[in-house]
């Protein structure tokens, strides 16, 4: 049993004291006047003022604070799109299919069957089962997305702490199992990649398409990696 003074009171629960087990955040993209926008390089958000500035030294940018009420009030916009991390193995990535309504969970499944609540686990979540068709539910909000985390290490500061880095990107999901094919087939931790990747490309029809998305690169053991610290 634990005390739980914050949950009557949350705004006292001090600066740099962390819900989960993570010392920050990796964002793909921002909110400008609530319209999203990508991002060409990693936003990253933390509470603690020493982690803003290791990143900062890191991977360029500024520590800012921001009026947001989250635990990651301060923020740094980097001059980075792609950073070496560390995966601790495929648990590292984790992924669902959710759809929100506000801030309620209305639909959460695998895919296949429900994973909440508990009284519709297991049962068929009546998605369809082409791609396709699930991401035109989901653009018409009448069906599930991809939910993915991904619990990583920096490879250049490994000590600072677990950062999260969360998306909803379906080119990410059209990919997880071979990055958990890549990371079963390594012993123990793996360093890995992560980026955001500019993608271009004319349609048959002649319209240019231009979008941003992340990418995981499983490169190789941890172990190994730290045997050759100049490849880092």
């Amino acid at each position: 049993m634990a005390i739980r003074i914050f949950e009557t009171d949350p705004d006292a629960l001090p600066k740099g004291t962390f819900s989960d087990d993570t010392v920050g955040r990796f964002h793909s993209g921002r909110s400008v006047n609530g319209i999203p926008e990508a991002l060409a390089d990693w936003k990253v958000t933390t509470g603690d003022p020493d982690v803003a500035a290791a990143i900062a030294q890191l991977m360029g940018g500024q520590p800012e604070e921001t009026d947001s009420t989250s635990e990651n009030y301060i923020e740094i916009l980097t001059g980075t799109n792609r950073v070496k991390v560390v995966l601790s193995g495929a648990s590292a990535v984790s992924s669902d299919m959710k759809l929100w309504n506000g801030n309620v969970l209305i639909h959460h499944c695998d895919g296949v069957e429900f994973l909440s609540p508990e009284t519709d686990m297991g049962k068929p979540c009546g998605c369809p089962p082409l791609m396709e068709d699930r991401k035109a539910a989901h653009k018409a909000k009448r069906g599930p997305g991809p939910s993915i985390s991904v619990l990583f290490r920096l490879a250049e500061d490994y000590d600072l702490g677990l950062f999260r880095f969360q998306t909803g990107s379906w080119k990410l999901a059209e990919v997880l199992h071979e990055i958990a094919n890549s990371l079963d087939k390594v012993d123990g931790e793996a360093l890995a990649e992560l980026s955001i990747e500019l993608v271009e490309y004319t349609t048959k029809k002649g319209r240019d398409v231009s979008y941003f998305k992340p990418v995981i690169k499983v490169l190789k053991s941890w172990n190994d990696a730290i045997a050759e610290p100049k490849t880092l």
